[in-house]
């Protein structure tokens, strides 16, 4: 499996990075994991529009799904004509909420343009990966996702405050790509977010091999959250950046 960092800022985009947007690719299959505001444009840096073969919405807030309204003009008047529907998983209410967005939602709920598939926590098989969905804490339903192929194992939080599915979704993981939204210190609202000390619990507690943070909101030191979490976890641990790739 191979991952690029699309986009990693958390609630809004930064000065240098759209939010929240992970390109996977194995054996020539591309699964785009959410798409939030301005993960679009950098996903044009790494592949055509037309060559993603599948995308998985975490959950429903607009830092992980609104490029969905962009990218559904970059399918609908592509020059080349309209492209095949495309594959869309995500919890229920997906397709409404996306829909919801537009002046005035298309009449054909943009069936034309995506294949919604919505569903809850499971195993299903998405390409060449054995997906593993677990609804993880947060305030409204929100999947983190376990993927496996070719004997490796690439774990995504979505978003997640502190949560026990989400260590058995990263269990002996071979990449832990976690977010790390807020500082320890002054406590966070409960229920919401991890802090970086908290990421590398969870990390540590799954068994891990190498965690990357995720979901850095802007106003928050990087790395304040990097030395959090090497308080609690001692594997490979990096920041992502937009255009960060990984080979798992």
């Amino acid at each position: 499996m191979q991952l690029t960092v699309l986009g990693c800022a958390g609630t809004f985009p930064g000065p240098d990075s759209p939010c929240s947007g992970y390109l996977v690719e194995h054996d020539g299959f591309r699964l785009v994991m959410d798409l939030g505001a301005g993960a679009l444009g950098n996903l044009q840096r790494h592949c055509d529009v037309r060559d993603v073969d599948a995308v998985y919405i975490s959950h429903l807030h607009a830092d992980h799904c609104i490029d969905l309204v962009a990218y559904f003009y970059a399918r609908r008047y592509h020059p080349s004509g309209i492209l095949p529907r495309l594959r869309v998983y995500g919890p229920p209410g997906m397709a409404a909420r996306i829909a919801a967005a537009f002046e005035e939602p298309p009449v054909d709920g943009l069936e034309e343009i995506y294949d919604f598939r919505e569903s809850g926590s499971g195993t299903m098989t998405i390409g060449p990966f054995t997906v593993t969905v677990g609804v993880v804490e947060h305030p409204i339903e929100c999947h983190g996702l376990r993927l496996e192929a070719g004997g490796k194992v690439l774990t995504y939080s979505g978003d997640s405050a502190r949560c026990d599915t989400l260590v058995e979704l990263a269990r002996d993981a071979d990449t832990f790509l976690c977010e790390a939204s807020w500082p320890s210190i002054p406590v966070p609202p409960p229920g919401i977010h991890l802090t970086g000390r908290e990421a590398g619990d969870h990390a540590t507690r799954a068994g891990a091999r190498r965690l990357l943070l995720t979901h850095l909101m802007p106003f928050h030191d990087p790395q304040a959250m990097l030395a959090e979490a090497k308080e609690t976890y001692d594997g490979h641990l990096e920041l992502v950046h937009p255009g960060s790739t990984y080979v798992i």
